[in-house]
């Protein structure tokens, strides 16, 4: 008889050793929300949250069988308080899944701890190209772009309405210059020149003196990359020196993405380039909308779309490891050959762990960013220094 027992104990035993370690205390899924909830960027982090929190809610607040646990860090923005920030929810917090964050400077040091402790990443907006280029790794994802893709679309957009000269102004910082690039490139090989590239200190929103030297210059169209509060004060500035009348203002989507109740008349008639648009008229997008608007009593826009994306794609690879995140390169094969059913339309997953995706050329009327047409169709971040 005690043999009987001592070989049950075993083999239960053994049967629980089998099981993941979730499944056997029943855990929940933690996710580590790093992101603005302060300055330049806050609207931006609160809108990644939401959409998040939106798809979580759609599930029955589980995903793969498992109850989500949240946690918070502010990451204000700042690079220099990002690995302190990030290393609060890996050591001290012990999370499952990370999703952040809005600025490049802080996505890439939260990219480099993700990396060395193997902890899953999804990248809701930053557009550092190393997240998916030199830094990109099996546990390393984005739901949104890479900062080279909506600036290379523009950059075609602008040569193909016949513009030969540029000039370029954003903040020195990782977003700026690699967006700055991606347009210069397109431009460039299609037969534009980029005669100027102007840039101030992130945060900055001093821009006079820079607006005073495009008029000098006198180029045929003026390309920007900024968003949030600096976003809001660029293009004010722009229409307050008359330069919106003379010389035609092109930008990433992100000038004029939840900025237009503030920009008001100055930001009529701008043409942007991005991956989600208003007015895209089909039935996944307004299905979302309409339960955004619902929940948050706020309406959508491209951050929202980021977010909700993320935890589908969470989502996507959790239930092809049955809630398993220790197995990563699963969750990576599932990835890597699933259809997104976005919002912003269907969009994969290369194999640098960067969506595939269309980008709308947006014209502001009144308050939306109006689609006028897809610029790139299934644009693909080239994924440069990725060795995957």
């Amino acid at each position: 008889m005690k043999l009987i027992h001592t070989l049950g104990a075993v083999a239960a035993a053994a049967l629980l050793a089998a099981q993941p370690a979730w499944a056997q205390a029943g855990a929940k899924l933690k996710v580590g929300f790093m992101l603005p909830y302060t300055g330049t960027y806050a609207a931006l982090g609160n809108a990644i949250e939401n959409g998040f929190r939106l798809y979580v809610q759609e599930q029955g607040g589980r995903l793969a069988g498992r109850e989500i646990e949240f946690v918070k860090v502010d990451d204000e923005s700042d690079p220099s308080k990002a690995t302190d920030n990030v290393n609060k929810l890996i050591k001290r917090d012990q999370v499952d899944v990370i999703i952040g964050t809005v600025h490049s400077g802080v996505a890439m040091a939260m990219a480099k701890a993700a990396k060395e402790s193997n902890t899953l990443l999804i990248v809701p907006n930053a557009g550092a190209d190393a997240v998916t280029g030199p830094m990109c790794a099996p546990n390393i994802f984005r739901s949104s772009f890479s900062n080279w893709q909506p600036a290379y679309a523009m950059g075609e957009v602008a040569a193909k309405k016949g513009h030969k000269k540029a000039i370029t102004i954003t903040w020195k910082y990782a977003a700026g210059d690699e967006s700055v690039a991606g347009f210069k490139e397109a431009f460039e090989k299609n037969g534009g020149q980029v005669v100027k590239q102007l840039n101030l200190p992130f945060p900055n929103v001093e821009f006079q003196a820079l607006l005073t030297e495009i008029a000098a210059s006198k180029p045929d169209a003026v390309y920007t990359f900024f968003a949030g509060g600096g976003a809001v004060k660029f293009v004010k500035d722009y229409a307050a020196a008359g330069l919106n009348k003379t010389i035609p203002l092109y930008g990433a989507g992100f000038l004029t993405d939840g900025t237009l109740e503030a920009q008001g008349d100055a930001a009529q008639g701008l043409l942007t380039t991005l991956h989600y648009a208003d007015g895209l008229n089909t039935p996944r997008d307004n299905a979302f909308r309409s339960a955004y608007a619902k929940t948050f009593k706020l309406q959508p826009d491209v951050y929202a779309v980021q977010g909700y994306d993320a935890a589908q794609m969470l989502g996507v690879g959790l239930n092809a490891v049955k809630g398993d995140v220790s197995k990563k390169a699963e969750f990576a094969a599932a990835l890597r050959v699933a259809k997104i059913d976005s919002p912003r339309g269907p969009f994969t997953i290369a194999k640098n762990h960067n969506p595939v995706q269309d980008f709308y050329l947006r014209k502001v009327e009144g308050k939306e960013n109006k689609s006028t047409g897809i610029a790139v169709k299934a644009l693909a971040d080239p994924g440069r220094g990725c060795r995957m």
